[in-house]
């Protein structure tokens, strides 16, 4: 890793402070940007960890986020609103804003999550492949097109090698893309799987290149709380029409079993 700072630990870059009752401050981390724009991934882990401060309940179970502006890096405000409170899981708005402007409008739902339950039933899954961490290709800083990803100095992301043919030119045309995702100095938790479900690239890189895929609206769902490890992620494009893509993200911890799945639509413009 040749960076000049110690990467900063998930959890101090998306800490929140209450201020008063339902409203906090944050600082948004210019250490987890992409071409100089905070991750959507990132942001709302901040709005859940917001979510779970006035909440009874412990883990974000679901979260549906629209993303309205791109903040930049810097302090920013947060407000929320329990709208239910239920014996197994809580129901809380958030809205993410920045300079006075609404930037994220989010829904979560808290809940509770055992770490010693098993699935029920597992049939409708796909299995991930299986492929060696090692073998992956860690991805730098600067992606192929030259745009600045600086939230890579902060993880390590690798992607299977069988993916990487977008990064010499050559994309598969599959819309699919495989990968390792490690925090350095910490485990996965409900919250930082958040981040996990938007961390790869695009999954149109293995399409067609193209410029920044901004999100419009992303549904992410925490299975189960991971085991200590990095994880495995799948990310699939499913459709672009009217400059728009739908993505599937699954994600895997280090035993196999699926912790997190999320569908996101982002804007893009190809050929």
């Amino acid at each position: 890793m040749s960076h000049s700072e110690e990467p900063a630990a998930f959890t101090a870059a998306s800490m929140v402070e209450e201020i008063s009752p339902g409203r906090f401050e944050t600082a948004i981390s210019p250490g987890w940007t992409i071409g100089g724009k905070p991750n959507g991934g990132y942001l709302l882990a901040i709005l859940a960890r917001a979510a779970t401060h006035v909440s009874p309940h412990d883990h974000v179970l679901a979260a549906s986020a629209h993303y309205l502006r791109s903040p930049d890096p810097g302090p920013a405000s947060i407000e929320t609103e329990v709208l239910r409170v239920g014996r197994s899981a809580s129901q809380v708005r958030t809205r993410l804003i920045h300079d006075g402007k609404p930037c994220i409008e989010a829904l979560t739902t808290i809940g509770t999550l055992d770490p010693h339950d098993k699935p029920y039933w597992t049939e409708g899954l796909p299995s991930p492949e299986i492929r060696d961490r090692a073998d992956a290709i860690r991805v730098p800083g600067t992606n192929p097109a030259g745009l600045r990803v600086a939230i890579m100095d902060q993880v390590d992301l690798r992607i299977d090698p069988e993916d990487m043919g977008f990064g010499v030119g050559k994309p598969s045309g599959k819309g699919e893309l495989n990968g390792w995702l490690e925090l350095p100095g910490e485990d996965f938790d409900p919250i930082s799987l958040l981040y996990a479900l938007d961390s790869l690239p695009p999954a149109t890189f293995d399409i067609e290149m193209s410029g920044w895929v901004p999100t419009f609206e992303l549904t992410a769902y925490i299975r189960a709380v991971p085991t200590p490890g990095p994880v495995r992620i799948q990310q699939r494009a499913q459709l672009i029409d009217a400059h728009k893509v739908d993505e599937v993200c699954l994600v895997w911890d280090s035993t196999g079993r699926l912790v997190a799945q999320a569908t996101q639509l982002a804007g893009i413009r190809l050929g």
